[in-house]
């Protein structure tokens, strides 16, 4: 599947220039987004969860169990989780040695802007701990490093006993950069070019659990952004 961009109004970031081959597409119509929240702020219905666990001592490089809808990283600092696509599951639980990897389904077969399933997180834990993740790309072509940046990076955090869940199918599902140079952010699609590597940057600044919910069919409209 080729790659898809989208449009975005009013946001502006530095351009980063990648292959000149990657097709832009323009003036996408806003829509509802159609996922209904619950009282905890996510979406209702079956799901796959994901627990990021923030640990304060490294596992061993053997390390092999925890694969059930855990990934492990360490409690500062940043681990890279590669994404596969596929089914959703965990390949490498052990991020403590700065790489973990997932695998998830594409995120829009149907390349209709409404996201096939939604994804929405939550920090966990002491107040105050937080993270980040960043989705990105490597463009094989350029061996250029495409990443999110402002508003498009997801953020984290621990409320004590009042932790909600936020959509963040539009940060995680899709990296917004400025791909051909006009001042606007276009949006690239995970898994959309076969032949690029895509990924998660986990930064942790103490977060003990992120808690991330995958819901197949709970579709989110993505054609406006992130604002």
């Amino acid at each position: 599947m080729k790659k898809q961009f989208g449009w975005l109004l009013a946001l502006a970031v530095p351009a980063v220039i990648v292959s000149c081959q990657k097709e832009v597409i323009t003036n996408e119509q806003p829509q509802e987004e159609i996922f209904t929240a619950a009282g905890n702020g996510a979406a209702s219905g079956p799901h796959y969860d994901l627990n990021i666990i923030g640990v304060p001592e490294d596992k061993n490089p053997d390390f092999s169990g925890g694969n059930d809808h855990r990934i492990f990283v360490d409690l500062t600092g940043k681990t890279r989780i590669l994404l596969t696509k596929g089914d959703f599951d965990v390949l490498d639980a052990n991020g403590t040695d700065g790489e973990a990897s997932f695998q998830l389904p594409e995120p829009d077969a149907q390349d209709d802007n409404i996201a096939d399933y939604s994804v929405f997180i939550r920090g966990l834990g002491k107040t105050g701990g937080r993270a980040t993740m960043q989705t990105c790309y490597l463009d094989q072509q350029t061996q250029e490093e495409v990443c999110n940046t402002g508003n498009a990076i997801a953020n984290v955090t621990a409320q004590g006993d009042d932790n909600k869940f936020q959509n963040v199918t539009k940060q995680l599902m899709y990296v917004w950069a400025d791909i051909n140079g006009d001042g606007t952010l276009d949006r690239v699609e995970l898994f959309s070019d076969p032949l690029d590597t895509y990924y998660w940057y986990y930064d942790n600044f103490g977060l003990k659990i992120a808690q991330l919910r995958f819901y197949p069919g709970v579709g989110t409209d993505v054609s406006t952004g992130v604002q």
